[in-house]
């Protein structure tokens, strides 16, 4: 059953919302950061990404650098920009993209839910990006952004946010990116209490993303009961800040691969590598968008190719096999191009499917990588069954739409 609790958030000033909230750390780079939060001293980058604050070419993982996260979100408080709540409440954070709406409950999450599975993971971590969320949790000693979750429908919780929903919104606010974000408090005592009730029939529930901040609270977690000698399980430190969405209102895009080089290969030499395994079609220059399972889009030397799994080299009854990350990860990227760790391996670098096309033929063209492979985006059945059968997903499978804005509400650990 999924334990939760709701907490006394730290949010901005109405007035400062648009200018506080930003996009996730992890979806931008350190110099796209830099240019969205120009002219900007209220921006969350300069705690999320506050490598910012130094000069270019600045190391994003020194100890400096991590002490000016802190230094900033203090300095956001004693300005008044981030101010926190009087009491526990939960939250309701709606999102709404291209005429669709999604309606997630803010709420404080169980470590132990996650140690025991109660939380489910459906994918890998990179060890460097689990140290590093490590590193900022537990020098802001608050979860900054918070974690993605999904749950099995339920509709009495539908009820409840449905009727918050129909009341004037704390913010509601429209992003440069076009998509809107409103924003509700649940203050009142009876559906807090209702709300937590419901969440502890709920059998489960699974993280969508944030898989690296999931690991990162837990690994604070037992560091500060760890250095706690009157550690009870029921200190703050013991949740983390997740959204919890309806899984039947989440879309999944594609996540694309990048890679650096053709581990030695011509271009010529590598294609005929891949006609071992799939049938290969030259598109031409236009964009060429993979349209059904088992398909692939490959960039290379300024063309697009279409590459179709042949029969035998996947398997459909098998949960893991079955996904085309698993088949590109084993025919192309292990197979030919020696990249056997997704987790570690530098050669190789994924892009979010909201990017488009455009952004794979622009990193090929730019000279920085050698070719770019798009994948048939994973769907929300499949990445439960992984999870409900103990089954893990290669990094970098699923990417979801919209991305939570982060600054709407910040969860101190104690």
């Amino acid at each position: 059953m999924a334990t939760v609790k709701p907490f006394r958030g730290i949010r901005p000033v109405n007035q400062f919302v648009s200018e506080v909230a930003s996009r996730p750390y992890d979806v931008l780079s350190s110099e796209e950061a830099r240019a969205e939060a120009r002219g900007n001293e209220k921006s969350l980058y300069h705690i999320i990404k506050p490598e910012i604050d130094f000069p270019v070419g600045t190391d994003e993982h020194s100890p400096e650098v991590y002490e000016k996260a802190a230094e900033n979100f203090q300095k956001f408080q004693e300005k008044g920009w981030l101010v926190q709540d009087t009491g526990e409440y939960y939250y309701i954070y709606a999102q709404t993209m291209d005429e669709r709406t999604q309606y997630g409950i803010v709420v404080g999450a169980c470590v132990e839910d996650y140690m025991n599975g109660n939380i489910k993971k459906h994918e890998l971590t990179r060890r460097d990006k689990e140290e590093d969320r490590m590193k900022h949790v537990r020098i802001n000693n608050a979860n900054i952004e918070p974690v993605f979750f999904a749950y099995p429908e339920n509709e009495a919780l539908n009820a409840i946010v449905s009727a918050v929903a129909r009341q004037n919104a704390e913010y509601d606010f429209v992003a440069a990116d076009g998509i809107r974000h409103q924003f509700w408090v649940v203050d009142e005592e009876s559906l807090i209490e209702k709300i937590t009730e419901l969440f502890a029939e709920i059998p489960c529930l699974y993280i969508a993303d944030g898989h690296h901040r999931s690991a990162a609270a837990a690994l604070v977690c037992a560091e500060k009961a760890k250095q706690n000698p009157h550690h009870t399980g029921k200190e703050e430190y013991n949740y983390f800040m997740a959204v919890c969405f309806p899984a039947e209102q989440l879309k999944i895009m594609d996540y694309n691969r990048v890679v650096r080089d053709l581990n030695g290969l011509s271009a010529e030499q590598f294609i005929e590598r891949l006609q071992i395994d799939f049938t290969v079609t030259d598109r031409g220059e236009e964009m060429y968008h993979p349209e059904q399972l088992h398909s692939f889009s490959l960039y290379l030397d300024g063309r697009w190719y279409s590459l179709d799994a042949l029969p035998g080299t996947y398997d459909d009854n098998d949960p893991i096999g079955v996904l085309d990350v698993t088949v590109s990860s084993n025919l192309i990227l292990n197979k030919i191009l020696e990249i056997k760790d997704l987790r570690s391996d530098k050669r190789i670098d994924f892009v979010g499917g909201l990017r488009g096309l455009g952004e794979l033929k622009r990193r090929v063209d730019s000279g920085e990588m050698a070719l770019a492979l798009a994948l048939y985006p994973v769907s929300m059945q499949q990445l439960i069954d992984i999870a409900d059968t103990g089954n893990i997903m290669p990094p970098k499978t699923t990417w979801f739409e919209p991305k939570l804005r982060s600054g709407l509400v910040i969860h101190k650990l104690a």
